[in-house]
């Protein structure tokens, strides 16, 4: 690119180089000087500033993100059939021009909010759903121009092809895919569809034309104020739908934890009472056993009882009075008669 630009400086320099020789033939003439050497000067700064003129006319600079359209007078078709690739490119001067065309990917926006579209204020897309809703779509679109189909977008749609095939292209395929879709799923269950959808069908329809689609951005989705407001409303509603059906299952959940608790106390007392049952049923055995044994050992040894009970007397009683109309609480040993 810089040799280009530098052979275009030089011819328009070599003209200024001309015309400062014919000045100076001009003046030396009307002095009465001889004007050889200005004539020289003039033919020979002359053919310079052709040769240059006419090689920057035919040096072309294809950049590397850009691919050359070749405008013919010579050619049948009026165009060569191969594009330029990027690189110093030599054309026919004066017969050929160079048309270049950015195979870079660009970005599409029509949006409702008004500095963020390509075109200013609201360009959104507004289409109906098949229920009759009206929505308004907020979109991007990041293409490229197809470098095999570049010589075919040039002459079908030139530099037109923005707004004569990309903007309308993709107006009309959002249209026709929303209106296959209730206005329900277009905002919620099948978003994603529609996208794809969109993208599907636009990817085919740019191909058509040698545009290649990169992605398709489904950026916002607006409904009107009247469905907006009934939306706001219905979600408020599940909304508090949502918070009792919280609350009544919290009061359930309060209510088993309750429910367990009873259970677990009143599984406690029982095992609490049945423990106090069989540790009396114990002692009872443990009793009877005992005073079982207690009269096996006295039926054995009937004067053990009264033995035991002498012995618990104090050791120093010799003499006892008891009453005389009461029984004896022990029997007492017969005395030897005298």
């Amino acid at each position: 690119m810089g040799i280009t630009i530098l052979i275009s400086a030089l011819a328009a320099f070599s003209w200024l180089v001309v015309i400062g020789f014919f000045a100076l033939a001009v003046l030396r003439a009307r002095q009465g000087r001889k004007t050889r050497g200005a004539v020289t000067g003039i033919i020979t700064a002359l053919i310079l500033a052709v040769v240059l003129n006419t090689v920057s006319a035919g040096l072309v600079f294809i950049q590397p993100q850009e691919r050359g359209v070749v405008i013919s007078a010579v050619a049948p078709a009026g165009y060569r059939q191969e594009t330029l690739q990027p690189g110093l490119r030599w054309v026919i001067p004066y017969a050929e021009n160079v048309r270049t065309y950015s195979i870079s990917k660009s970005t599409y926006t029509m949006s409702i909010a008004l500095l963020e579209g390509d075109i200013q204020g609201d360009d959104s897309i507004a289409a109906r759903t098949s229920d009759g809703q009206e929505v308004y779509i907020d979109a991007s679109i990041i293409f490229s121009l197809d470098p095999s189909e570049i010589l075919d977008v040039h002459i079908t749609w030139q530099d037109r092809y923005l707004n004569g095939l990309v903007r309308p292209t993709v107006r009309g395929i959002i249209r026709d895919a929303v209106s296959q879709f209730q206005v329900n799923e277009v905002y919620s269950t099948k978003r994603d569809q529609l996208k794809m959808q969109i993208e599907d069908d636009l990817r085919v329809a740019l191909e058509e034309n040698g545009l290649l689609l990169s992605d398709f951005v489904l950026r916002n989705i607006t409904f009107t104020t009247e469905y907006a407001a009934s939306i706001e409303v219905k979600q408020i509603a599940e909304q508090r739908a949502q918070e009792a059906e919280y609350i009544v299952g919290q009061r359930k959940q309060e209510a088993e934890q309750a429910r367990q608790v009873a259970e677990g106390t009143r599984d406690a007392a029982i095992i609490e009472a049945q423990g106090r049952a069989q540790s009396q049923v114990i002692e009872a055995k443990a009793e009877a056993e005992a005073l079982q044994l207690i009269a096996d050992v006295l039926a054995k040894n009937p004067q053990l009882l009264n033995y035991r009970y002498i012995e618990k007397l104090a050791p120093g009683i010799q003499v006892m009075l008891v009453p005389n109309d009461n029984p004896y609480l022990l029997p007492l040993p017969e005395l030897p008669s005298q």
